[in-house]
Parts: C-alpha cells; structure tokens; sequence
C-alpha cells in the first residue's frame, strides 16, 4: 500500500461533510449570504447610464448582475490559472 492509501483508509471513518465544509468554502458561503441580503434590500428605482443609453431599473437587479459578471469573470481567471 502506498502512503496516500493509508491515509485515506486509516482515517477513523472521517465524514464526508467534514472534508466538503472547509473555512474557505464557509467563509465565501457566508459573503454570497451577505451579498444576497445586500442586494435584496435595495429594492428603490435607480437610473443607470451604460455609455450612451440610460435606463431605469430596481438597483437590485443592477447589484445582481454585477455580481453575477463578477462571479463569471472570477471562474474565467481562476479557471485560466489552474491550466
């Protein structure tokens, strides 16, 4: 047997949550949970003007979207560094 099997089998039956639940997954769990609560309670009509058009829309769904492309640009990088 190979160390890296023995560490794994030898591990007391360690649970699978236990592996899934590290502070970095909580630690960003929570920020998306506050980021949700921030963007859900601003709820007023905003103008919003993107070079040239200006539209009018709830700023929660301009905070929403932004964060969705935020997100999106994060997974683009963090996907470009792994290779």
């Amino acid at each position: 047997m190979s160390p890296n099997e023995t560490s794994r089998t030898s591990g007391g039956g360690g649970s699978r949550l236990a592996e899934a639940l590290t502070p970095g997954r909580i630690g960003m769990a929570v920020l998306a949970i506050v980021t949700l609560v921030f963007i859900f309670q601003n709820t007023r009509e905003v103008r919003i003007r993107l070079l040239v058009p200006e539209v009018s829309m709830p700023l929660y769904l301009a905070l929403l979207a932004t964060a969705l492309i935020g997100a999106a640009c994060g997974g683009y990088a963090a996907a470009r560094r792994r290779k």
